[in-house]
């Protein structure tokens, strides 16, 4: 049938035909990258690989494990209930997680009241939270400046073309070096919002996930203080009776 069509349509029709083969076999390669010229070469496939980068390094570190360890948790409400501040310093100054770094914070401000141990949590947090919002900044700027990249291409092959139209002195350029300059336009703009759409979608999941982080810490450290105090009253209380005990037994009035 095929043969039968361009027997049909003469040498035009067989020429037509070939092109329209031409055009399809062209690989996605070549038309969504080599198409973009330089600014998708250098400038946005480089910020797209660094999306990726930075996407995979936050999964592995803003996470419960390495920022609200349950294992730590579980070793400091141990040591709150039988109301042993010594383990609980110990325990959370070798941990650099935002729990133990928050623990340690407002285990060593105890004895200044249960307000300036709560406060010297809030700010422990308040400060490791600080330092991750600041790297996950990254992947706000880039979806913020991807477009713009994207949007200079578009310009510079407007330009281009309007350039080779304006230089034809009232004929028409070439169908081919038209056809790349209007390529290099909406290739760039593609890639730029390729990169944009991920880059700030990944950053406002993590920007959550730190809130909601820093908000289970601090809950966590205020029931730790709460603990400590309640069984360290309690403890205080029970050791003159047991030392009375032996006293009461050995027929001895205190004084």
């Amino acid at each position: 049938m095929h043969t039968a069509l361009m027997a049909t349509m003469g040498p035009a029709g067989g020429g037509l035909m070939l092109a329209a083969e031409e055009l399809t076999s062209e690989s996605a390669f070549q038309h969504f990258v080599v198409a973009g010229g330089w600014i998708t070469w250098f400038l946005l496939i480089p910020l797209s690989m660094a999306t990726v980068a930075l996407t995979v390094h936050y999964l592995l570190t803003i996470r419960r494990k390495t920022l609200v360890p349950p294992a730590l948790a579980h070793v400091l409400v141990t040591a709150a209930s039988q109301g042993n501040m010594a383990r609980l310093l110990e325990v959370s100054g070798q941990d650099e997680t935002m729990l133990g770094v928050a623990a340690f914070a407002g285990a060593s401000q105890i004895r200044a009241g249960r307000e300036a141990a709560r406060a010297a949590v809030d700010e422990a947090v308040e400060e490791r939270a600080t330092k991750l919002f600041r790297r996950i900044e990254y992947l706000n700027v880039i979806g913020n400046v991807s477009p713009m990249i994207g949007l200079l291409g578009t310009v510079l092959g407007m330009i281009q073309a309007f350039n080779r139209i304006y230089a034809a002195s009232g004929g028409m350029p070439e169908a081919s070096k038209l056809a790349g300059d209007i390529a290099v336009a909406l290739v760039t703009t593609f890639w730029g919002l390729i990169i944009a759409i991920p880059a700030l979608t990944t950053f406002a999941i993590f920007r959550n996930r730190i809130d909601a982080f820093a908000a289970e810490t601090i809950k966590l450290c205020d029931g730790l203080l709460g603990l400590t105090v309640e069984n360290s009253a309690a403890g205080a209380v029970a050791a003159p009776r047991t030392a009375v005990a032996p006293q009461a037994a050995a027929g001895v009035s205190p004084a």
